[in-house]
């Protein structure tokens, strides 16, 4: 059974057509392959410039739901177009998994799933590590000067930023380096960002607008953190903590956060950054 280049572009990020994949190869193992890999190559694409759009500042006065919704459909068929011309990945699959001239029936069909489940995760662990390393040695510095792993404290920052997805930004779209989501009190005399974030009264969410520290650099950010855990006696038990729960709890306790769920997701995060350290 022959497959066509226009049977290929319209499954590439169709996850209905397992099903045909699977028939493919019980008929032609060969073209299924290829058909498999080229899917694998689509959403690949389609993933690669899903994270290229997140990057860019989406918060223009044209910009709405609907045009976000209709961006992604024009990825999603930039993806598949791109797939059809080929950009090599799928060859290269080809060849890895044909190379002793016998492919398995079952081989094909488990290379499309496979890329379903791979490709976010793999995007996912890109952007952990990247965070990490980008942010190593001033968590490092940090450490230093209140006793807390540097692990510990990247956690937290990871946990209140997105993995740096999710970072706080000044009116004019720029960065405010604010990693830790300290709020501007009224004793804070440098730059303010205002943003509308979810507070949590009784266990209760609700979305409001909260003034924000601004800084001049991710390193000036820690120094801040670092100077407030010193500085605040109320933050006395979590100073110098080694252990990962018992750190998150202290925080929870002492007030960093209003939600009621904060420690756990902490320790939840923290430890993915153990395994990246």
């Amino acid at each position: 059974m022959a497959i066509s280049g226009t049977d290929i572009s319209s499954m590439a990020i169709d996850s209905q057509s397992l099903n045909r994949l699977k028939l493919q190869a019980t008929q032609a193992p060969d073209q299924a392959l290829k058909a498999a890999a080229k899917q694998f190559e689509a959403v690949f694409l389609n993933m690669m410039l899903k994270s290229m759009r997140d990057a860019t500042p989406q918060d223009g006065v044209f910009d709405s739901e609907q045009t976000k919704m209709f961006t992604g459909m024009l990825d999603q068929q930039l993806a598949q177009s791109m797939s059809s011309r080929g950009v090599g990945l799928a060859e290269v699959m080809v060849k890895q998994l044909s190379r002793n001239h016998q492919v398995s029936p079952s081989a094909p069909a488990a290379v499309a799933p496979a890329a379903m489940r791979a490709v976010p995760s793999a995007y996912k662990a890109d952007v952990q590590q990247s965070f990490i390393d980008k942010l190593r040695v001033p968590a490092e510095q940090a450490s230093s000067s209140t006793g807390i792993p540097a692990h510990l404290i990247l956690g937290q920052a990871a946990l209140e930023s997105g993995w740096g997805k999710r970072e706080i930004k000044m009116a004019d779209g720029s960065n405010s380096y604010n990693l830790f989501g300290i709020k501007a009190g009224k004793d804070w005399k440098g730059k303010v960002a205002e943003v509308t974030t979810t507070e949590y009264h009784n266990g209760v969410a609700s979305q409001q607008v909260q003034r924000f520290r601004a800084y001049g650099s991710y390193a000036e950010s820690f120094q801040d953190y670092a100077k407030l855990l010193n500085n605040n006696p109320r933050y006395s038990g979590v100073t110098g903590q080694e252990d990962a729960k018992v750190f998150a709890q202290g925080l929870q306790q002492a007030g960093y956060a209003t939600d009621p769920h904060y420690a756990d997701k902490l320790v939840g995060v923290i430890g993915s950054v153990s395994t990246r350290v």
